[in-house]
């Protein structure tokens, strides 16, 4: 093989390689899927009782707007997203208060850590999404598994 052949078969795998990348990042652009932490150095700040928090239909405490809402999780306020008027963003730039969840898809953010959190992983998490789920949905959540515990159904 000459080197000209080698150099474009070397060029080529570099070249398919960067596509695939590209394509795999569009992808994931897409689905709008995130990998939330399952830790974060900020759960200190949490408010001690995440179990009684304002009905998830309460308004923003600035603008009135009902919908796109957040709670603090440090200081329980209900604040509109930054899809709206941003009044959470400013709040957590004002307090410094970094943990909140949303109450459209109970995700919950770290600011300071610029990521969601596993809200059903964190002990710490788990009575502010359960919270919230029986507020949405009026059923606890259910029991998140493992693969390994899902079973096929008995077909005999």
């Amino acid at each position: 093989m000459s080197a000209s052949t080698r150099g474009f078969s070397s060029s080529a795998s570099a070249s398919s390689a960067m596509i695939l990348e590209e394509v795999d990042d569009l992808i994931g652009a897409e689905s709008g899927w995130v990998e939330a932490k399952t830790s974060c150095d900020h759960l200190h700040t949490l408010s001690f009782d995440l179990y009684h928090i304002p009905h998830i239909d309460t308004p923003c405490n600035i603008c009135q707007h009902t919908r796109e809402n957040w709670i603090c999780l440090i200081c329980k306020d209900i604040l509109c997203s930054r899809f709206v008027n941003k009044h959470m963003f400013n709040h957590y730039q004002e307090t410094g208060h970094c943990l909140a969840l949303s109450y459209s898809d109970l995700s919950v953010w770290c600011f300071n850590c610029d990521a969601y959190l596993d809200a059903e992983f964190i002990t710490q998490l788990r009575p502010i999404h359960e919270s919230a789920y029986l507020f949405k949905f009026g059923v606890r959540p259910p029991i998140r598994g493992t693969i390994s515990q899902v079973r096929e159904p008995d077909r005999s």
